[in-house]
């Protein structure tokens, strides 16, 4: 099958995208609203978009229903947020945070999260979380503002928590960070079978 999407221009790839580019590292982002209320929800469009500097981009995926998600809505208003890694031991209190709650209900609470005060922003931490990035946002970059359509989240990273348990020799050990990836449909991905390849030398 080969799809040419020059011809097909109206049809959803969603399916194709996420069943394909996988699996995907999860950014659990907590965000304050201008209220106070303390949001978290999952992202697994994410990667790292530079090291020098310590730049994170999250992608939101438009929904159908409404114009943005509470996330991009709080990161706009307040201009902080913490990315927490997700390990495999957090993964049912990540899922439950992603049903659709109103703006003004806590997911901290509804699923039984337990915060912990950051250490340079407003926004909690997850207390349980190995690895948190404290983020101040950098830019929005919207692709397209259709439902379905992208809006790019550049995080300049301000301040990182590993917990020590995880630091071994100046590294994150992934065996005992133990993180999970997004893959399609309701798959996820464990990181318990690993192998090493060294890099070639020429």
């Amino acid at each position: 099958m080969f799809l040419d999407l020059t011809v097909n221009k109206e049809l959803n790839v969603y399916s194709y995208l996420v069943g394909g580019i996988s699996p995907r590292p999860i950014a659990w982002i907590s965000t304050l609203s201008s209220d106070g209320v303390a949001n978290i929800a999952p992202y697994s469009f994410f990667t790292v978009a530079s090291c020098n500097p310590p730049v994170l981009s999250v992608t939101q995926v438009n929904p159908r229903d409404k114009p943005s998600k509470d996330t991009l809505i709080n990161l706009l208003a307040t201009k902080e947020c913490v990315i927490n890694i997700v390990s495999h031991e957090q993964v049912e209190k990540m899922n439950q945070s992603c049903a659709n709650y109103p703006s003004d209900v806590s997911e901290f609470d509804a699923a039984n999260i337990t915060k912990i005060d950051s250490q340079m922003v407003a926004v909690p931490s997850v207390a349980d979380s190995k690895v948190r990035y404290e983020c101040k946002l950098r830019e929005v970059i919207t692709i397209s503002s259709e439902p379905g359509g992208g809006q790019m989240m550049l995080l300049d990273i301000v301040g990182i928590c590993i917990d020590d348990e995880v630091f071994v020799d100046g590294y994150i050990d992934p065996t005992l960070l133990d993180a999970v990836g997004r893959m399609g449909g309701d798959y996820y991905a464990t990181t318990k079978d690993k192998f090493v390849l060294k890099r070639p030398q020429i």
